[in-house]
């Protein structure tokens, strides 16, 4: 599978088969967000990775997820930013770390779930949680940002592909013309 078929194939998937994915499939598909660019190559991106009932139960305690299908995938990967590993930025640019934090968590999680599809694994982003919380929970650095997990398992259901914008709606301007 190449990857303009992994972005084609791949779904939000939220129901899983009772079946253990293996720490070899986790770490290829953490390799693959190991490798993503990130601004001043600071590489913020950390993975927490959940498999045992014991944590989950946890989370599940704590409400830390609004949808009952997250503590049922078999596996979570905590998907966080250190925002304290950029160095000081070049003069007079102002951008926020925060910023600069989740744009290269959310471009090495991209990676992650690409690689996932092409294992045939599925997959979830979840946004929707107590982030503060689960930082806690999870005993997390105060510095770390945790805006979304990603379930991870072999997919129970096949959802066909969802409507997409049309190229002549997103592509603003191409060789030279405005559209």
């Amino acid at each position: 599978m190449d990857v303009k078929e992994a972005i084609a194939k791949r779904r939000s998937i939220r129901k899983y088969q009772r079946k253990e994915v293996s720490a070899d499939l986790i770490r290829e598909v953490v390799d693959a967000a190991r490798l993503a660019p990130s601004a001043s190559n600071a590489q913020p991106c950390r993975y927490y990775v959940i498999k045992d009932d014991e944590t989950k139960e946890r989370l599940k305690e704590n409400q830390i997820f609004q949808q009952d299908f997250v503590y049922q995938a078999p596996v979570l990967i905590v998907c966080c930013s250190d925002v304290q590993s950029y160095r000081q930025g070049v003069k007079g640019w102002s951008e926020e770390n925060e910023h600069r934090a989740l744009r290269d968590l959310s471009i090495a999680s991209a990676f992650l779930v690409l690689r996932a599809t092409e294992l045939g694994l599925a997959t979830c982003y979840v946004g929707w949680m107590k982030k503060d919380k689960i930082k806690e929970v999870l005993d997390l650095p105060r510095s770390y940002m945790v805006p979304f997990v990603v379930a991870v398992g072999y997919g129970n259901e096949k959802p066909g592909p969802l409507p997409k914008r049309s190229m002549d709606e997103v592509l603003l301007y191409v060789d030279g013309q405005r559209k």
